[in-house]
């Protein structure tokens, strides 16, 4: 029972992030999130852009209120926005903007979009970036581009903070996917070690002390053969 219920809860959450899409605008939301609540159900919507998603007086908050009653059967809905304050460490919203970047200028110049939005990231203080555009780029055949810098962990604990996303742009020769996975700088990283100046410090004097220990030891005596 309890399995059927995370299945509808998460079929549900992803219903609900596809139409506020949907009604939104690509590029315009990350992540849209439902917490139940012992007065209602309240839905958290994550975006870079909370003027657009609010709307003139907050009308398009009431719209989508309404059709979270109507069409969803939620019974008290609470829309909550989320801004993303550093937008370049959002998975979802790079994704987003590259591929509407490839829909606007066209699939020949996906490398100078995929490296203008990889070193945007890395100035911003990523430890690590990565894009992989798969579709017909430039050919006529399917084909799989891998653009990627910095630190970025595909196994183990460190793995599991990346941040992931995925993102479809159409155009006139196909469809093109769009993955992205960003190592954003505020991640807890359980193998990372951190040099202190103390650390530092202690490692040059330990440095000096075993070299000494090596000056100090006498060399040993090689016998001469005799003839």
């Amino acid at each position: 029972m309890e399995e059927r219920n995370t299945v509808k809860f998460k079929k549900d959450e992803f219903a609900i992030k596809e139409y506020i899409k949907s009604i939104l605008g690509k590029g315009k939301i990350s992540k849209a999130r439902i917490e139940y609540t012992p007065i209602g159900e309240k839905v958290i919507v994550s975006t870079n852009k909370p003027g657009l998603v609010i709307g003139k007086r907050g009308e398009k908050i009431e719209e989508l209120t309404n059709v979270l009653k109507t069409k969803f059967k939620l019974e008290n809905p609470r829309v909550e926005i989320e801004e993303i304050k550093n937008p370049e460490f959002d998975a979802q919203t790079v994704a987003d903007e590259i591929a509407l970047s490839i829909e606007k200028l066209g699939p020949l110049k996906f490398k100078i979009i995929a490296y203008k939005n990889l070193q945007r990231i890395m100035n911003a203080g990523a430890l690590g970036v990565e894009i992989v555009l798969g579709g017909k780029l430039p050919s006529s055949r399917a084909k799989t581009w891998r653009f990627q810098q910095g630190y970025l962990n595909k196994v183990g604990d460190s793995a599991k903070v990346v941040d992931k996303a995925k993102a479809v742009a159409q155009t006139g020769p196909g469809t093109i996917g769009v993955k992205v996975s960003i190592l954003s700088p505020y991640a807890i990283l359980k193998d990372k070690i951190t040099f202190t100046p103390e650390i530092i410090s202690r490692i040059k004097m330990n440095a000096v002390e075993s070299d000494e220990v090596k000056e100090e030891k006498p060399k040993k005596k090689t016998r001469s053969k005799k003839k």
